[in-house]
């Protein structure tokens, strides 16, 4: 007998062990934990600063009404929005205020011919993930105002 290895017969094996798959997977589970929840408080905080910058532009109107009129308006509708409510969506784009993916509401929650309130509402998953900061409110004197929490993590 021969004890002579065959090259033509003789395969090497290659390819992964079952650990080693197991390695790689817990791996990429540990930095899913890590990054999933830091991403989600990024779009959170995105979603907060489109919501901030449309109140800017909703004070600004507000001042040109006031230069032109002598008195603040009592809606969005006399600023020239489309509803007394508005929102704005993912892309912080304006949307009417009841639309699908609308991420806050805006209106003038209050308002006399020298000072207004300007207040938005965080909607659907931006509600449930944005507990922290709640609603937003810009008044006519420029003070930033917040629902939950201390102005410096909101604002």
């Amino acid at each position: 007998m021969n004890s002579e290895i065959n090259p033509a017969t003789h395969q090497k094996m290659s390819g992964f062990t079952l650990i080693e798959l197991m390695i790689v997977v817990v791996i990429i589970a540990i930095l899913a934990s890590v990054a999933y929840p830091s991403y989600t408080e990024y779009v959170v905080r995105s979603h907060r600063q489109a919501a901030k910058n449309m109140l800017y532009q909703i004070a600004d109107r507000q001042e040109q009404f006031f230069l032109d009129n002598r008195t603040y308006a009592a809606n969005l509708t006399a600023l020239g929005y489309g509803a007394d409510n508005i929102g704005v969506n993912n892309d912080g784009q304006m949307v009417a205020a009841d639309d699908a993916n609308r991420t806050y509401v805006f209106q003038i929650a209050a308002q006399t011919p020298t000072t207004y309130t300007i207040q938005t509402t965080p909607q659907l998953v931006q509600a449930a993930r944005d507990t922290k900061c709640g609603n937003l409110s810009l008044l006519s004197t420029g003070e930033q105002q917040e629902e939950n929490a201390n102005v410096d993590d909101c604002w």
